[in-house]
């Protein structure tokens, strides 16, 4: 309803003290709502200068073209990590177009980082930790990929941003690849 998200955008905007929100993600499309109608609401925010760049998220490449006939999108945040690559079409969309992309659950890795699993075995390789792999993994996989796990200490943030600090050799991210895309059917 594009009188809520006026509404929501607004309330955000007075919680933060801020006149502008930089990146403003929508949530999932609602079904009984057009969804240029919400995307016109989003360009009409920006329009006034209320939010200076727009995201989508659960969305499919339908979505993000029909978005894009009406305003520029900057990030794209879909559910996606070793253990559910549904989206994978949504990424490499993204990717043909330059624009973020933000997964959704991003440490989820089924049971691939299980012991004795390919994560695993790589990070015992590299002396990471199995979910600073699933992030290097993650990293290498798209150039528009924009992971943010979340974190509940500092001890946490530091391991997540180790994972920056990883490069996986060709032969390790293929061996996680081809294991993900086999879990993933």
């Amino acid at each position: 309803d594009p009188a809520y998200i006026k509404q929501a955008i607004e309330g955000s905007r007075e919680r933060l003290g801020l006149h502008r929100i930089d990146l403003y993600q929508s949530h999932t499309p609602d079904p009984a709502v057009p969804y240029e109608d919400t995307i016109r609401a989003f360009e009409e925010l920006r329009e006034d200068g209320f939010v200076r760049h727009i995201g989508v998220s659960n969305v499919t490449v339908e979505h993000i073209q029909r978005a894009l006939e009406i305003v520029p999108i900057a990030t794209v945040q879909n559910r996606f990590n070793l253990g559910d690559r549904h989206s994978e079409d949504v990424l490499d969309f993204c990717e043909a177009n330059n624009i973020g992309f933000i997964p959704w659950f991003p440490l989820s890795a089924g049971d691939l980082d299980a012991q004795g699993s390919v994560v695993a075995d790589v990070a015992g390789e590299l002396g990471a930790t199995a979910s600073q792999v699933a992030l290097a993994w993650l990293l290498a996989r798209s150039p528009v990929m924009l992971p943010i796990p979340g974190t509940g200490s500092v001890a946490h943030l530091e391991e997540n941003l180790g994972a920056a600090d990883l490069e996986l050799t060709q032969e390790q991210f293929a061996r996680i690849d081809d294991a993900s895309l086999a879990a993933n059917g």
